[in-house]
């Protein structure tokens, strides 16, 4: 099995259940806790390209760092993508990368369909 990288946040329950099923999988994983180490602009445009989603489909809509920066009116993807990286709370999670493929484990049966390839 190829080796994993997750996008993880250890306060959020999906996040950590997304782990959990990482875990028990028995892939190699890289975890990369992004609100410590926040993706460049480049590492979430290549991630947008591999899950073939628009910016806003990769972002938390309800946070309250969303609305602040009235990012609900902005249509640029660039300028979506600079707030994420800026504001890495703004990225759904978990995400889980594996080779040129990503997903959003949500729900976590998306997990572990993308385990099993």
């Amino acid at each position: 099995m190829s080796s994993v990288t997750i996008w993880h946040n250890p306060r959020c329950s999906k996040s950590r259940q997304g782990l959990a099923l990482l875990e028990e999988s028995g892939a190699p994983a890289e975890i990369v806790k992004y609100l410590d180490t926040p993706p460049t602009v480049e590492e979430i445009s290549s991630l947008l390209k591999m899950l073939d989603i628009p910016a806003r489909d990769l972002m938390r809509t309800k946070e309250a760092i969303y609305k602040e920066l009235g990012l609900k009116e902005i249509e640029d993807e660039a300028k979506l993508i600079e707030a994420m990286a800026e504001h890495p709370k703004l990225i759904e999670r978990p995400v889980f990368i594996m080779g040129d493929k990503a997903i959003i484990g949500r729900p976590a049966e998306k997990i572990i369909d993308f385990l099993k390839k």
